[in-house]
């Protein structure tokens, strides 16, 4: 008997304007994350870490699942980054914490 699962959908915006980027690992945490529909709990690529405050120092570069407990993963502190295809608005407080303490630099997009 074959094991068969139901069909799931993946949606990924590219929210990088350049094709440079320099990332490093950091522990992603699992406090505030909720559960999706199969009961994973997963960090988003483009979520800002480690919180969307003054504390900001990068945003995550690929899904981090943290069902198990904070993980590894992969945050970006240099590149080039469509804002508004970010999956949660930026607050100015990160947005400065940024400028300071890495070298992100926000971009529009042309045509949406």
């Amino acid at each position: 008997m074959p094991y068969v699962k139901g069909k799931t959908t993946v949606s990924e915006i590219n929210f990088l304007a350049s094709s440079h980027v320099i990332a490093h690992t950091y522990q992603i945490s699992d406090e505030g994350v909720t559960a999706n529909v199969q009961g994973r709990k997963v960090v988003p690529a483009g979520t800002v870490y480690p919180a969307n405050d003054n504390t900001a120092i990068g945003i995550t570069y690929t899904d981090t699942d943290v069902t198990e407990g904070p993980q590894p993963g992969s945050v970006i502190i240099e590149a080039w980054i469509l804002e508004e295809r970010l999956p949660v608005a930026l607050t100015a407080e990160a947005k400065t914490a940024l400028a300071a303490t890495s070298k992100i630099k926000f971009k529009q997009s042309v045509g949406g």
